[in-house]
């Protein structure tokens, strides 16, 4: 017991220095499933056709601060920051609570030098390169449409993957304390509600005094502000700090889970 303490150590802030064999590990059985991997680009894609084309068409422009864009243009950044957040939540709870619960991956993955925090980094990586493929393709998608007006909107990918490492972490250590597949319900109550009042398909300005204060406290819209700053060229101070809630709730989360997860396997 004494060697096996020695070896996991006390979780760290940020994973361990293995992490890049989970992602292996996750690479090789992601190869015979590619075809679910692939279905998560086009979920946003149908989105924009039927909400940004098709409900576009017939809102019209939309006022942005000082600029008058196409709705498209308007709901378009959010639709990635939901995929974003919708992709790093599907990863990260219902597959990570079957590798945890039922398929003993980890406690198999323990029995090697690899630590929890080594465990947690690597999955929350895996939900990242997976958000990342989605976030490109949706780009590639934008550009064809001509939503992308400047290549300042390629920095969008990267906002995208912060999303999906804020919502990642908290999502892995949500599952570490989740009972049975019952308890999953709980994620639909939170992420239904965000993806409809993150300021997703209207302006903030737009909702009640009171529905504006509570969705300036929703973490996505952090994420759609970001996004949608980059998309159409609107920089200012206020991205440092939604920027900064991403990356606190992030390294939050992967701190809770890596300590969750050496409590549940290595009690």
């Amino acid at each position: 017991m004494s060697a096996l303490t020695t070896r996991t150590g006390p979780p760290t802030l940020t994973g361990g220095w293995r992490a890049h064999r989970v992602l292996e590990r996750n690479l090789m059985v992601s190869k015979r499933s590619w075809v679910l991997v692939l279905s998560g680009f086009f979920e946003p894609v149908f989105y924009l056709f039927s909400i940004g084309v098709g409900v576009g068409a017939m809102v019209g422009d939309v006022q942005v601060g000082a600029r008058t864009v196409s709705y498209a243009a308007f709901v378009a950044p959010a639709l990635l920051s939901s995929s974003a957040m919708n992709g790093a939540v599907f990863e990260s709870t219902l597959n990570i609570f079957f590798k945890l619960k039922w398929g003993k991956v980890y406690d198999a993955m323990l029995s090697t030098p690899l630590r929890p925090a080594d465990v947690a980094a690597g999955e929350i990586g895996w939900s990242l390169l997976r958000g990342g493929l989605y976030a490109i393709g949706f780009m590639v998608v934008m550009a064809l449409f001509g939503l992308a007006e400047s290549w300042w909107t390629l920095m969008a990918i990267p906002a995208a993957l912060l999303i999906g490492f804020a919502f990642a972490s908290v999502g892995m250590a949500a599952t570490t304390f989740m009972r049975s597949w019952q308890d999953f319900d709980l994620i639909n109550v939170v992420t239904l509600p965000l993806f409809l009042f993150s300021a997703t398909f209207y302006p903030l300005d737009v909702y009640p005094p009171a529905i504006q204060t509570v969705t300036r406290i929703s973490p996505l819209y952090h994420g759609v502000e970001l996004v949608r700053a980059f998309t159409l060229g609107m920089f200012d101070w206020s991205l440092a700090g939604h920027a900064a809630v991403l990356l606190g709730m992030g390294l939050i989360g992967l701190r809770v889970a890596s300590g969750r997860l050496e409590r549940l396997l290595l009690a």
